[in-house]
This record gives structure tokens, C-alpha cells and sequence, in this order.
């Protein structure tokens, strides 16, 4: 079968097609012929040996498809070896989906939907009425998280793009207004997953007892120190997030996953769809990834 691997860490540049032997699902496994991979942008990190959790070499990324198992099921799931034709999953990790459900769009929900209804009712606790910035808010999460933010009841949601092309697209989603630093008022709740400067100019505008919720680096600065005294003169918090230890957590994907599908069932989650690439360009699709050409969910096609 085809599949995507790496076998040193580096840019997309070092992705590559192999042809590999089907994988054999073990006890408790399902076999999935895949219909699309999602790409995420802690696939980029993986591949440039900056991810949090190592990974061995030779490596195939990815974390979800969409595909069918023997029986014929259309399944969402969660899975380590995503950028191939055929994938094994844990049958705890697959959840069905309808046919007329996009697959780019049942994508968005896994990874980016999680990680965006964690950030706000986890890490965050927004409560009713406080004011949401999203750093990123045209891409995977940050759309998400405009929109749950909303339907969790802020009070006003502001959004930060990387330019003028996507500010329509942030209003369109229900964001108030696009934002710059300094902010005109202070912000109790911001989502980062920028780092560098535009995480220290967030952690110098959050209200009050304001939280700062960081989840990425794709500035690829350097860690920004926070001082303790800071926080303090601030009176506020920065809280860290990571998806992959939270879902090991119980109750943390069949709940939110359900209603997630429900949102958009009922027309009030627009997941957006980004661009289709065949499998074997992975390397294409991170390139646009990281050039922040793209918005929204990317997909690969085997």
C-alpha cells in the first residue's frame, strides 16, 4: 500500500511516498481502508522533530481518517499511522458518521474540534458573557473556536488573522471585529497557539483575572518566560494545553465529539474546509500549511 514516511527529521521536504505492507489490526483493532487523512499542524512539528512526544524512526504521520472498515461502516477515528490507503484503529477510538457527512468536514471535528471545545471549557472555563480573542482564527482550531465561543455564550468574540484575506472569513464565522495589538479593551480569555511576541503582547492584554490558554508555537520562537511577579501585577493566568495526553481522559472525546456532531447537524457548526491534496503530495500540503496559504481543514486524498 501507499504511505507517507519520514525517515529523518526535517522540512516537508523529507516526506516521501513508500509502498509498505498493509498494516494487521491486533486484539480490539479495526482495519480501515482510508478515504482522506487529515493534515494537522502538529504533523509539521513531528516531521521536524519538534513535538512534544518523540516519535521513532522511520515514522508515517498522522492522527485521523475518515474510511471504512470491512463490515462497510463510514467511520471517523482516531489513529497513529494516518498517511497511508490502509490504517488499524482502536475500535474505542472509531465512532460511525454519516454518509452525507463531508469527510474534510468530519475531519475538522476530531482533532481541531476537540482541541477548540477542550481549550474553551477546559482550559479556559469561559463563562457566560466574558470577551474571547483567537489568535489563528481562520485556521483548523481558531475556526472552530470562533464559533464555539459564541455558542458557549461570550460576549464578544475577537479575532486575529495573518491578513486581510481572511478577516471576511473570521466575520463571516461570527467573530465581532478583527483585532491588532494593543487592544483597545482588555480581554478576559485569549487562545494562543502562535507563541513569541504575539503571546507576550496577549499576556499584557488580558483583563483581570483573564486566562491566556496556550496550545502551540507556530511562530517557532524560542519559550517565552513568564515571570510569577507578572502574573501577579497582572492578576491573571497562563494555562497550557495538549491534546494527546486529554484524550486519554475519560469522558473527554464521546461527549464532546457528540456534540460537536450534533452542532453541525443542526446547521449551527460550519467546520471549514481547506484544500484536497492527493496523498502522495503530503509534502505540498505542508509546505501551504506552513506558508499560511491555507485556512481551515486540509485533507489527503489516497
Amino acid at each position: 500500500m501507499l504511505a507517507i514516511q519520514f525517515d529523518h527529521f526535517g522540512g516537508p521536504e523529507v516526506l516521501r511516498p513508500v509502498e509498505l505492507a498493509p498494516p494487521v489490526p491486533g486484539p480490539g483493532e479495526l482495519l480501515i481502508t482510508v478515504e482522506a487523512a487529515g493534515v494537522n499542524f502538529a504533523d509539521t512539528h513531528q516531521t521536524d522533530g519538534s513535538y512534544l512526544g518523540a516519535d521513532a524512526l522511520p515514522h508515517v504521520p498522522g492522527s485521523e481518517v475518515v474510511g471504512r472498515t470491512p463490515d462497510g461502516r463510514r467511520v471517523l477515528a482516531r489513529v497513529s499511522h494516518g498517511y497511508a490507503e490502509q490504517v488499524t484503529a482502536k475500535e474505542s477510538a472509531v465512532v460511525e458518521i454519516p454518509e452525507d457527512l463531508d469527510a474534510a468536514r468530519a475531519l475538522a471535528l476530531m482533532v481541531q474540534g476537540l482541541t477548540a471545545w477542550h481549550l474553551l471549557r477546559s482550559s479556559a472555563r469561559l463563562r457566560r458573557g466574558e470577551s474571547v480573542v483567537v489568535h489563528s482564527a481562520a485556521g483548523g482550531v481558531g475556526s472552530l473556536a470562533v464559533q464555539l465561543a459564541r455558542e458557549f455564550g461570550a460576549g464578544r468574540v475577537l479575532a486575529q488573522v495573518s491578513g486581510p484575506a481572511k478577516e471576511r472569513l473570521v466575520l463571516d464565522l461570527g467573530a465581532d471585529a478583527v483585532i491588532t495589538y494593543p487592544l483597545a479593551e482588555k480581554a478576559d480569555v485569549v487562545l494562543d497557539a502562535v507563541g513569541g511576541e504575539l503571546f507576550d503582547q496577549a499576556l499584557d492584554s488580558l483583563a483581570s483575572f483573564g486566562r491566556l490558554v496556550t496550545y502551540g508555537n507556530s511562530a517557532r520562537a524560542g519559550f517565552t518566560p513568564v515571570d510569577p511577579a507578572r502574573l501577579g501585577r497582572l492578576n491573571a493566568s497562563v494555562v497550557g494545553f495538549w491534546l494527546r495526553p486529554t484524550l486519554a481522559a475519560p469522558d473527554a472525546v464521546a461527549g464532546p465529539l457528540k456534540e460537536l456532531l450534533a452542532l453541525v447537524a443542526e446547521g449551527r457548526l460550519t467546520p471549514v474546509t481547506g484544500g484536497s491534496y492527493p496523498l502522495a503530495e503530503a509534502g505540498r500540503a505542508h509546505e501551504d500549511l506552513l506558508a499560511r496559504r491555507t485556512t481551515g481543514k486540509l485533507i489527503l486524498t489516497p
